[in-house]
């Protein structure tokens, strides 16, 4: 690889959102997801899957979410593993993840060790429903678990997704379709193609390496250097929206630095001490973060709701009105949430979605 170079600022700034293809240059959803290397999945629709926001902020009102379930389900040209989508070519890599041995150094990795070795029938019983019955849903299982997995919360001592997952991160098994947003799942050797064998040390310097390419540019000694494929040059002014879960402000501290733009996701904050909103997304112009808001997406009644504004949005309009086209919004409104003291919220009212004020 070619030696990196140094840039200034404002130049990292344009490769970095020229790198993410928020310069308005990205056409397809597959090259989308292989030049971002991923997509995070999560189940937080406020607005839409991320998943689904993050195609968006690239593509437009184009974007078709089909396209994606297309790719994934039907073509194999993307796959769903440890809750990211990624490209069919870097499976290799994540094979060798998948292969790692768990050495317990992290306490995680011994209580999964502890509960697959009490589990031992558990397993063998998963996979071979599997194995004879095809693809399934995790209700479509018996529940044959020895002691259970305890739960801190957040997967709710679903003994039979857990084994589940634990198998998918092993490689053991896979997510071959979703059914009424349920995973389906079936042995990895039935939905994986072969591929060749990498070590663990080769797979993540390749890692590595793709994700600096996706991401543009990074922080050396303080010092911001671009990766030697990536390109400098003008960056369209267009005005977007981006999920919390956006590569191109994912690490906060990367994006303070960048864009001199301090950004937190606030909904797991009490109210009371929200700086801002639920989930509020970043504004991005151009190759600036000028501002934020809060939308909100009611699918019943295809009601785009404005929330809350806050920085510079004079250029917040444009970016709702290509939201609310996309999500084939019928209406687009300024909203109070009850009880808020914030006076950038106005009383619900019906209005065009190129008339948000801009915040003083």
């Amino acid at each position: 690889m070619q030696a990196t170079r140094e840039l200034t600022p404002a130049e990292a700034r344009r490769v970095a959102v020229r790198a993410q293809l928020l310069d308005g240059t990205a056409t397809d959803v597959l090259e989308t997801v292989r030049q971002l290397g991923f997509l995070q999945i999560d189940p937080i629709s406020t607005v839409a899957p991320p998943q689904h926001v993050v195609l968006w902020s690239r593509l437009g009102r184009v974007y078709d979410p089909a396209e994606l379930d297309r790719l994934l389900w039907q073509e194999r040209k993307l796959f769903e593993w440890n809750a990211y989508i990624w490209p069919m070519e870097d499976l290799p890599l994540l094979r060798a993840r998948m292969r790692r041995r768990l050495t317990g150094r992290y306490s995680w990795e011994r209580r999964v060790t502890e509960w697959l070795k009490s589990n031992a029938r558990f397993r063998r019983y998963v996979l071979c429903e599997l194995d004879r019955r095809g693809s399934l849903l995790s209700r479509d299982l018996e529940d044959r678990s020895v002691g259970g997995w305890e739960s801190s919360g957040w997967t709710g001592n679903r003994n039979v997704t857990q084994m589940l997952e634990i198998l998918h991160y092993r490689g053991e098994v896979a997510i071959v379709g979703r059914s009424a947003g349920q995973r389906l799942w079936d042995l990895a050797e039935r939905w994986y193609p072969e591929t060749e064998t990498l070590r663990l040390a080769e797979a993540e310097r390749l890692i590595a390496e793709k994700r600096f390419r996706a991401l543009g540019v990074r922080l050396e000694g303080g010092k911001w250097v671009a990766h030697p494929e990536v390109s400098d040059g003008p960056v369209a002014e267009r005005a977007t929206l981006l999920s919390p879960f956006d590569r191109l402000i994912h690490d906060r501290e990367r994006t303070e630095a960048l864009f001199a733009f301090r950004y937190r996701l606030e909904m797991y904050v009490p109210k009371a001490k929200r700086e801002y909103g639920y989930y509020v997304l970043p504004l991005l112009v151009g190759d600036r973060i000028a501002g934020r808001a809060e939308p909100r997406f009611d699918r019943k009644t295809r009601r785009l709701e404005l929330r809350g504004a806050w920085g510079d949005t004079s250029r917040l309009g444009e970016a709702l009105h290509e939201l609310a086209a996309w999500l084939g919004a019928e209406e687009v409104a300024c909203g109070e949430p009850p009880g808020s003291p914030n006076p950038l919220h106005r009383s619900a009212s019906r209005t065009s979605a190129s008339r948000w004020p801009r915040e003083r």
